[in-house]
Formats: structure tokens, C-alpha cells, sequence
């Protein structure tokens, strides 16, 4: 299949610090996920992708198109759909209001055309009965919604979402990965998240990130197979465990190098990761 995106030793500093290291990845149709730490450059990565920064070494194209070029730069930010982290939503903006503004910066120049578009981004995201309603009298699962039907705008062939479940409820965060994962049905989506339970649910793939590197690219199943052998079951903490917590059955759950006959039990994607961090000596706390 050919990739939507294909990116080569990608890397970019800020001053002293090494965002991303020689960063390569092909992404093709589906969800990817990307987990890592506080720091890790996924929101770096992603910035890059979505042309809102250059890199200082690499290249990489987006739907055959090259953002080295200012032509390639034009045509990817027209076919790309991106939700920041922290939206920048104007308060006194009604839903349709800022997802048609946004579509005025996508070129969306014929009114009639254009207000059709942003109303079927809306009940995309089962926003059109609030859509008259001001941005700032909506909850913050209704606002990630709008942030989400304006990435929509134009039906783009990559989605770039920046931590869009970050706090969300669970009945909201079940919704939104319900429209992630309709999203994500015959275009390219690149989902960062620190939950490991949106990636199991959503992703057919995952990449970790740490250090400004890529430390696994595979599937939720290779990455919780990373984990197989490496958890077990005990009465006290384990002071050898690489992470280990009191789970509601009162025993305690270890994550690291299991001594000789230890209670071994299934592993989860969260336990793969935390391990695949650990591997590429990036600090794990235990709970």
C-alpha cells in the first residue's frame, strides 16, 4: 500500500534540546497511535507533519506531496486535517461560526459550497442542533468535538489529533473514540495519547516515542507481547519490580524481571509499554 506519509531522519532542536532524532515512519490508511512520555517529541513529530514547523534535518511527504516546497506545503495544508492539543477557539464564536472560519483559512471560498461543508462536518461529529449555540456555553467533550468537525473540514486524507481524549470523562472519551475510529475508516489518521486504553481500542498500529526517538513501531499485539514473561502476581511489592501497584483484589501486580517461580500472569499493551520505555533507559516509576 502506498504510505500517506513517508518520512526520513526527520530531526529538530530547541537550543540544546533534541526534540527529534533522526525520526523515520511510513503511515499508511487506519489509526496509529503514538504513546510516549512527557517530553518523548511526539507533539514535536506531529507539529512537523502538519508543516506548523520545519524540521532542521530530513524530509518527509505527505500524499505524494513535498513541504520543502512552498507549492508542497500549500497542497498538504490543504488535504490535512489538524486538532492541536489546546485548540484556539474564539469564546463568543458559535460552533458553526469557528468551523466555518476554519474553512475560510482551508480556500473554502464559494459560500454556498462552504456552509453546506460546515454543516456536514458538524453532524459528522453529531454537533448540528448546537451548532447556533457560542463555543463557550458548550461542555469540554462538545468543544473537542468542534475542534475535531474543524480538522473534517474538506474531508482531509490526514488526520493529525494531538491528545484529543485529554480531559475528557469516560462516557466522553467513548464517544470521541467512536467518531476517531469512523475518522479514521479509508483515510490516515495520527493519534498521540497518553492513554494506552485509546490506542488497544482504536489503533491497528502503535509507534512509542522516548527520547526523541522512535524506540517501537509494530501492533498493539507485538507491543503487549513485549510484556510476555515480565508481569507476575504476588502478596507483597516486589522491591525488584521495574514497576509494581496494589490492584482490588488486594495483591500486587508486578511489571519487570520475575524471580524464579513467580505467580507469571498476561500482560496488557500499558505493561509492553511501560517496558519498552524501560529498555530504552527511560525512567519507569513504580506506583
Amino acid at each position: 500500500m502506498t504510505p500517506t506519509v513517508s518520512a526520513e531522519g526527520l530531526s529538530l532542536h530547541y537550543g540544546g534540546t533534541r526534540a527529534l532524532d533522526d525520526v523515520s515512519l511510513r503511515l499508511t490508511r487506519g489509526v496509529t497511535g503514538l504513546l510516549g512520555p512527557n517530553g518523548a517529541g511526539k507533539t514535536t513529530l506531529l507539529r512537523v507533519l502538519a508543516t506548523a514547523v520545519p524540521a532542521d534535518r530530513g524530509a518527509f511527504t505527505v500524499l505524494g506531496n513535498d513541504p520543502g516546497t512552498a507549492r508542497g506545503r500549500q497542497e498538504v495544508r490543504r488535504r490535512l486535517g489538524y486538532l492541536p492539543q489546546t485548540p484556539g477557539f474564539h469564546p463568543d464564536f458559535t460552533a458553526f461560526e469557528f468551523v466555518d472560519y476554519v474553512a475560510i483559512l482551508k480556500e473554502l471560498t464559494d459560500r454556498g459550497a462552504r456552509h453546506r461543508e460546515v454543516r456536514r462536518v458538524l453532524d459528522e461529529v453529531d454537533l448540528g442542533d448546537v451548532r447556533g449555540k457560542r463555543i463557550k456555553k458548550l461542555s469540554g467533550g462538545m468543544r473537542q468535538r468542534v475542534a475535531l468537525a474543524a480538522a473534517l473540514v474538506g474531508d482531509p486524507g490526514f488526520l493529525v489529533l494531538d491528545e484529543p481524549t485529554v480531559g475528557l470523562d469516560p462516557e466522553q472519551r467513548m464517544r470521541f473514540r467512536e467518531l476517531i475510529a469512523r475518522a479514521g475508516e479509508g483515510r490516515t489518521v495520527l493519534l498521540s495519547t497518553h492513554q494506552t486504553e485509546d490506542v488497544a481500542m482504536l489503533c491497528h498500529r502503535v509507534v512509542v516515542m522516548a527520547g526523541g526517538r522512535i524506540r517501537f513501531d509494530g501492533t498493539p499485539a507485538e507491543l503487549t507481547a513485549v510484556a510476555a514473561g515480565r508481569v507476575w502476581n504476588s502478596t507483597d511489592r516486589d522491591p525488584g519490580a521495574k514497576a509494581g501497584w496494589r490492584t482490588g483484589t488486594g495483591s500486587f501486580r508486578n511489571v519487570g524481571h520475575p524471580p524464579a517461580g513467580a505467580d507469571l500472569t498476561d500482560p496488557t499493551l500499558e505493561d509492553g509499554y511501560l517496558l519498552t520505555l524501560d529498555d530504552a533507559g527511560v525512567e519507569v516509576a513504580a506506583a
